[in-house]
C-alpha cells in the first residue's frame, strides 16, 4: 500500500439520495480536484472551506454535476493529508461520473478502510480507536453508539498507556537491579514492586474485560432463543418482535426446518432472535437436523423465551424442556390464552418457582408488553447491571488482555517463588507488549491489513 499516493471512493452508500460525496486523501487531492472543479482555484483557497462550482471533464469542457467542494489542508483532515469531499448529487449515476473524473486525473480507488487505515499509520489515532470507527457505523443501538464514540475519544487507549506507564516504571527499577546486581536490598525492593505492579495491573485488566461482556452484547445483542415444541407460537412471537412477517406461521406442526434469526431493539436492548424449529421427537430427517440445532442454539444462548401452549395439557416434552432450560436465564411463556386454558400458572410452579412466568396470547398480543418489561429488566438488572460502558471490547481485545492477564500471573507466581528477577522480567515485558499490541504497538501489517479490509470503502 503506497502511502505518497492519492486515493479516491465513495464515502455515501450507493442509491438514489439528496447528496452523495467522493473523498480524496493524498498530496496531489486538492491538485486533482482543481483540475476538474470549475469555479473557485482551490489550489489558492483556505484551509476548511467548501466552495460551489461543477465537476467537468477537462478535455471536452463538459458538465457532470453540480457540487459543492471542501478542502482540508493537511495536517488538519481525519488522515493528517490533505483531503477534498466533493459533495454532488447523489443517484448511483452521478456520483459514479464523478468518481471516474477524479480517477481519471490522477487519483487511484482507494481500498476498504484505507482512509483509516492512513488516520492510524500517520498517528492521527490508535488501533483501538481505529476499530471503534467500524463499531460506530455497525452500531444496533444507541448505547452501544455512546460506547463506540467513548472508545473512539479513546478511552480504551488512555487506559491501557496508564497501565503500560505503570508497568513501564518497574521495569526501569529492575533494569537497575539487574545493572547493579551486588545490592541485594534492591533486588528483593524490585522483586517486592514488581508482585504489587502485576496485581494491580491484573485487576485492573480483570475490571476491564468483566465489561466486555456487556460490551459485546451492545455489539451483537442478547443471543435470546425461542424455544418449545411445535406449534405453540415461536415464530408467532418472532414475527410479533420484528415487526413484519419474518417466519412462516401455520397450523402444521414442524413448519420452521431452520433457526430463523433477526436483530431486533427492546425498549432500548439489542436482541439477537432466533426462532428455533420446534423440539420433539420426530423420525423426518430435515426435521431431525433442525431439532438438533436448536437444542445447540439453546445452550450457546444468553437469555431463552420458553414457550408453552396453555391450550394444550402438559405433556412430557413440555416437562423436559422445562427441565432442560432450568439453569438458563429465561421467561416462561403460556401461550395462547385466547382459547381455553389446559395449564395454569400454578400448574408449572413445581418446574419454574423462581421464573418469570408471562401469560399472553399473540393473537390479541395480551402479555407482549409483560415481555419487553422482562427483557428490560434482564438486560439493565443482575449480571448485566447498567453501567457506563467505555470499553467496547472486540475478540482482538479481549484475547490480548486474557493473554497478559496470564503472563502477569506468571510474574506473581514467579515474585513469590523468589526466582532472579532478570527471569521474570521476561514475563513482566511480555505482558506489556501485548498491552502495547491492542493500541497498535509493534503490531504487524498482516494484521493491520486484515483489520482494515474489513471495513466499508470510503472510511
Amino acid at each position: 500500500m503506497y502511502q505518497n499516493d492519492t486515493i479516491a471512493a465513495i464515502a455515501t452508500a450507493l442509491g438514489e439520495s439528496a447528496i452523495g460525496i467522493v473523498r480524496l486523501s493524498g498530496s496531489e487531492s486538492v491538485e486533482i480536484a482543481n483540475r476538474i472543479f470549475k469555479g473557485t482555484n482551490l489550489i489558492e483557497v483556505p484551509s476548511h472551506t467548501i466552495h460551489y462550482g461543477h465537476i467537468i471533464n477537462p478535455k471536452i469542457e463538459q458538465v457532470i454535476d453540480e457540487v459543492m467542494v471542501s478542502v482540508m489542508r493537511a495536517p488538519r483532515s481525519y488522515t493528517t493529508e490533505d483531503s477534498v469531499e466533493i459533495n454532488c448529487h447523489g443517484g448511483v449515476v452521478a456520483i459514479q461520473r464523478v468518481l471516474e473524473m477524479v480517477l481519471a486525473n490522477g487519483a487511484r480507488i482507494a481500498q476498504p478502510g484505507e482512509f483509516t487505515q492512513r488516520a492510524f499509520l500517520n498517528g492521527r489515532i490508535d488501533l483501538s480507536q481505529a476499530e471503534a470507527v467500524m463499531d460506530l457505523i455497525q452500531s444496533r443501538t444507541s448505547k452501544a453508539m455512546d460506547a463506540s464514540i467513548s472508545q473512539l475519544n479513546g478511552s480504551l487507549r488512555r487506559k491501557i498507556q496508564q497501565l503500560r506507564h505503570e508497568m513501564l516504571q518497574t521495569l526501569a527499577q529492575v533494569e537497575v537491579t539487574i545493572d547493579y546486581p551486588e545490592y541485594d536490598d534492591v533486588e528483593e525492593l524490585s522483586l517486592q514492586e514488581m508482585n504489587q505492579t502485576a496485581l494491580s495491573v491484573k485487576q485492573q485488566i480483570e475490571q476491564i474485560l468483566q465489561q466486555s461482556q456487556q460490551g459485546r452484547i451492545f455489539r451483537e445483542g442478547i443471543q435470546t432463543a425461542i424455544i418449545g415444541r411445535p406449534n405453540v407460537g415461536k415464530s408467532s412471537l418472532m414475527n410479533r418482535l420484528t415487526g413484519y412477517d419474518k417466519a412462516i406461521v401455520t397450523d402444521i406442526e414442524g413448519t420452521t426446518r431452520d433457526t430463523i434469526e433477526e436483530y431486533v431493539n427492546i425498549r432500548g436492548v439489542p436482541l439477537h432472535l432466533i426462532d428455533t424449529a420446534g423440539i420433539r421427537e420426530t423420525e423426518e430427517v430435515v426435521e431431525q437436523i433442525g431439532v438438533e440445532k436448536s437444542r445447540a442454539v439453546m445452550e450457546q444462548a444468553d437469555f431463552i423465551i420458553l414457550m408453552l401452549n396453555a391450550s394444550e395439557a402438559l405433556n412430557e416434552m413440555d416437562r423436559e424442556l422445562l427441565d432442560l432450560t432450568k439453569d438458563y436465564p429465561r421467561v416462561i411463556l403460556l401461550n395462547k390464552q385466547d382459547l381455553t386454558p389446559q395449564v395454569t400458572v400454578e400448574d408449572i410452579l413445581d418446574y419454574a418457582a423462581s421464573d418469570e412466568i408471562i401469560t399472553t396470547s399473540l393473537l390479541t398480543e395480551a402479555g407482549i408488553d409483560q415481555l419487553e418489561e422482562r427483557i428490560e429488566e434482564y438486560f439493565f438488572q443482575g449480571d448485566l447491571k447498567s453501567r457506563d460502558v467505555n470499553y467496547l471490547l472486540n475478540t482482538r481485545h479481549t484475547e490480548l488482555l486474557r493473554q497478559a492477564s496470564a503472563a502477569l500471573d506468571e510474574v506473581v507466581a514467579s515474585t513469590e517463588m523468589g526466582i532472579p528477577v532478570d527471569l521474570i522480567q521476561i514475563d513482566y515485558t511480555h505482558a506489556w507488549d501485548l498491552l502495547g499490541e491492542i493500541i497498535g504497538e509493534n503490531v504487524q501489517d498482516e494484521l493491520l491489513n486484515k483489520l482494515f479490509s474489513q471495513f466499508c470503502l470510503g472510511k
